[in-house]
Order: C-alpha cells, then structure tokens, then sequence
C-alpha cells in the first residue's frame, strides 16, 4: 500500500477520535508509520502524561485506526 494512503488512512482515523480528546483538552498526531506498519502518535495538551493515556492510545486512538487500517501491526506513543 502506498504510503501517502497510508498516513491520510491514520489522520482520517485520527480526525474521528480527535474531538474526544479536545473536549478533555487534549490532541494527538500521527509522527510516522513504519515500513513493518507500526504506527506512532504523539499526544499533546492534556493527554500529555495523563495516567489514562495508555488506555486512550489503546482502546481509543488504536482501535480507531484498526477500523480504517486492519493491517497496522501496533499503535504507540511517542515517548
């Protein structure tokens, strides 16, 4: 798959879930998605550290990019 299509993919998935985290203060971006389909984000405002910010990476902002992207391996935060 083309990787252009790949990241407007992510970002579409992101956009659905990105209100979610705005109305908590909160953002989150796409930084890269690897050759072995491993996609990072970055969250930012309140996300930032948030001690929930596992549990919105994987139940939120991963499963809303496996609806678009069945194929990306994994999902994780930019440390």
């Amino acid at each position: 798959m083309e990787k252009t299509t790949l990241q407007e993919k992510v970002n579409l998935a992101l956009e659905k879930i990105r209100p979610y985290l705005n109305a908590d203060g909160g953002d989150v971006s796409l930084i890269n998605i690897s050759e072995d389909l491993v996609v990072t984000v970055k969250f930012s405002g309140a996300c930032d550290g948030c001690p929930y910010s596992v549990m919105t990476l994987k139940a939120g902002v991963e499963e809303a990019i496996r609806k678009e992207l069945p194929e990306v391996k994994d999902v994780v935060a930019e440390a």
